[in-house]
């Protein structure tokens, strides 16, 4: 009974998720080259969250547990981007934008460190 509570806790987590990473995607941003801004922003959002959300519920033992995966798996799982990360990676290196790509590349997995790295700091 607990795995399918689990699975519901999830499943609402990932619908929030998905549809904010879909409303975060409409939002008009004109770049003057190939970049994927949108996609590092979602990434960098979702890890600075789940940093926050992980250090809240270490310091607060009674942090409900039901919650704390809705959360972390389920709206972080769903908003966050690693998919398209790595097909818009591999896209811009087919399209001859190899550096943006290694600059993308960099860029998403260092900020993204940062950002958990930061958003526990800031609970502690």
């Amino acid at each position: 009974m607990i795995i399918i509570l689990n699975c519901i806790f999830v499943g609402i987590g990932g619908f929030i998720g998905a549809v904010t990473r879909y409303l975060f995607g409409l939002i008009p941003i004109k770049l003057n080259c190939y970049f994927p801004i949108k996609t590092l922003a979602i990434n960098i959002i979702g890890s600075f969250i789940i940093g926050i959300i992980s250090s809240i519920a270490i310091k607060n033992k009674y942090f409900n547990p039901h919650l704390l995966l809705m959360i972390k798996v389920g709206i972080c799982g769903g908003f966050t981007t690693f998919s398209t990360f790595a097909y818009e990676s591999v896209d811009l290196i087919k399209n001859g934008n190899a550096l943006i790509s290694l600059l993308y590349i960099a860029l998403s997995i260092i900020l993204s460190f940062i950002s958990i790295y930061l958003s526990e700091m800031i609970i502690k």
